[in-house]
């Protein structure tokens, strides 16, 4: 049974630092790409960022590029959002996400597991 589970999200002043982690078990997880998803409530998916399977390429949406680094340590069978420079626009519910493929999709839909989500909100 594939299962993803999200750890480290939390209240954060405008300005902070988060670091989420995604624990995989059930599957092959070198073999997978593997994103970061997040909603708000009321909106629709947001793709974040995206790491290949092996890990050599990553990706990220405009709005967080520079302030977010995505990592996996397929040893650990582990995902990472080191997030820094966070604002109240980054607060949002995050997702663990995966497909097997090599490459990453920014496509939420594209991606058939999925974690249970890890709140993240930034405010002073």
């Amino acid at each position: 049974e594939v299962q993803l589970v999200e750890s480290g999200g939390g209240l954060v002043q405008p300005g902070g630092s988060l670091r989420l982690s995604c624990a995989a078990s059930g599957f092959t997880f070198s073999s997978y790409a593997m994103s970061w998803v997040r909603q708000a409530p009321g909106k629709g998916l947001e793709w974040v960022s995206g790491i290949s399977s092996g890990g050599g390429s990553t990706n990220y949406t405009d709005s967080v590029k520079g302030r977010f680094t995505i990592s996996r340590d397929n040893a650990k069978n582990t995902l990472y959002l080191q997030m820094i420079s966070l604002t109240p626009e980054d607060t949002d519910v995050y997702y663990c996400v995966a497909a097997r493929t090599a490459s990453v999709t920014a496509t939420p839909t594209m991606y058939p597991y999925w974690g249970q989500g890890t709140q993240v909100t930034v405010s002073s």
